[in-house]
């Protein structure tokens, strides 16, 4: 089966999901907060904390814990996948492109694909705790997984940073 291009099928695609999804031994359907694997500090380019429930049966997407420090935030970055945060304690604001929105535990923090985004801890004593959900793994075995990160800067610094891959 091609994972992109001319050869690609969606039936293709999907026919083959069929064996990698069973749970078993080794792609348990429980995967407990101590079996949860970080993510090493030079992969995640940024402050925060990443654990990643690895070891479920997923096929297309995949789940984080993601922890962000006190008065810190995420690096701004951009990825060709969906993601939603789930707050699970905290609160701050996010800027996604143009909009800056305050949001606390128990909200949804949707980010479309290919917009620049930055997370914010806006508390100087209390992590940040969220729930991450993309689906990377999707668009990876379709071989179009992309991700940028500006590091700590402003979206305009990253628009001008990146301009010449704006379109």
């Amino acid at each position: 089966m091609a994972a992109s291009g001319s050869r690609f099928t969606m039936a293709d695609f999907l026919g083959s999901l069929h064996g990698t999804v069973q749970p078993g031994a080794a792609r348990p359907v429980v995967v407990h907060a101590d079996e949860l694997a970080p993510l090493p500090a030079d992969q995640v380019h940024n402050p925060t904390v990443l654990a990643i429930a690895g070891l479920l049966p997923t096929a297309t997407f995949e789940l984080f814990r993601q922890t962000i420090p006190a008065g810190l935030s995420s690096d701004m970055q951009r990825h060709h996948h969906e993601t939603v945060h789930f707050v699970i304690s905290g609160h701050g604001h996010s800027e996604i492109e143009d909009d800056t929105e305050p949001w606390a535990a128990g909200d949804f923090i949707y980010t479309p694909p290919w917009t620049w985004h930055r997370h914010y801890n806006d508390s100087e004593t209390e992590p940040v705790e969220f729930l991450t959900i993309e689906n990377s793994r999707l668009l990876n075995l379709l071989g179009v997984g992309r991700r940028q990160s500006a590091g700590l800067a402003t979206v305009a610094e990253a628009r001008a940073r990146f301009k010449e891959e704006q379109a």
